[in-house]
């Protein structure tokens, strides 16, 4: 195993974490790579200061209380990383208990979860994350921020898991609208060894007009040049409505997709299908570069 191909499992002790520790040592074993439990661990929020009450109090007591708060930061902070310790070496043991992985490390870092992932780029194969957040309808924009922010600005394939139990995908569902992005997906699929023996759907939102059709076939001729069993579909609707009940459909597929195809300013205007079908799709989601 190489270390510079290190499936990172993005451990928070939220809902999803069990089913991120199993999707990070399924995809490792998958790829024949090493895995890696991280956890990002924030400052805690330092408690509101004290005013300046010298004049009533007495100034010996005010820095009494200073003192009591400052040993109070510390401790939330020493039992925020005992704690944080605790639940690494447990989903540790888990995933040694329960699948064959003959190393499993744990990273304790500190800072924001984005900032961590992006030193730890040059060492990965795939990051895994839970999604926490789910919206409830089409038109609520809501993504978990954490989430959004790590798919924006990494470049290595991110795993996104919604469940708090992972199932081993036996399909795969690849959301494609002819972009240059959505191509590139494709071509990282054809490549990987992760989705290799399952077989898979090219599925394009929309009209089934002619150049659709091409325009399918052609992404189906590079998935079955590298051994792949594929099938064609088009389903009407929008893409972040369609597609995710498409992939619901099978129960245990995995949806795989392009990151942000279009510019940063007609994201930042219109939003993006990207960021839509994280938030509504229910099986994991694998988000390609």
């Amino acid at each position: 195993m190489n270390a510079h191909d290190t499936v990172y499992a993005c451990i928070d002790g939220l809902a999803a974490t069990h089913a991120v520790a199993d999707g990070s040592a399924w995809a490792a074993r998958r790829l024949g790579a090493p895995l890696a439990l991280l956890h990002a661990l924030q400052q805690p929020e330092p408690l509101p200061p004290v005013g300046d009450y010298s004049g009533v109090i007495g100034m010996g007591a005010q820095d009494l209380l200073l003192e009591r708060l400052h040993a109070l930061d510390e401790e939330r902070s020493q039992l925020a990383q005992e704690a944080a310790r605790r639940m690494l070496d447990e989903t540790s043991t888990r995933v040694q208990q329960t699948t064959i992985i003959p190393t499993v490390q744990t990273l304790l870092r500190h800072g924001e979860l984005t900032d961590v992932l992006l030193e730890h780029e040059a060492m990965a194969r795939l990051f895994v994350l839970g999604s926490n957040h789910r919206a409830s309808a089409p038109r609520k924009l809501r993504l978990d921020h954490r989430v959004e922010g790590v798919v924006r600005q990494v470049r290595q394939p991110v795993l996104v898991v919604t469940r708090p139990e992972f199932t081993p995908p036996s399909r795969f569902v690849v959301a494609y609208d002819g972009s240059a992005t959505a191509h590139r997906a494709v071509q990282a699929v054809a490549r990987s060894p992760l989705l290799r023996g399952m077989p898979g759907l090219l599925a394009m939102a929309g009209e089934p007009t002619d150049a659709a059709r091409q325009c399918l076939q052609e992404a189906r001729a590079t998935l079955v040049a590298a051994g792949f069993e594929v099938d064609t579909r088009i389903v009407p609707g929008a893409p972040e409505e369609a597609l995710p009940a498409l992939a619901e459909e099978h129960g245990d597929a995995l949806l795989v997709l392009g990151a942000y195809g279009h510019s940063r300013i007609r994201q930042l205007i219109v939003g993006s299908s990207t960021t839509a079908l994280l938030r509504l799709c229910s099986v994991p989601v694998l988000v390609l570069r």
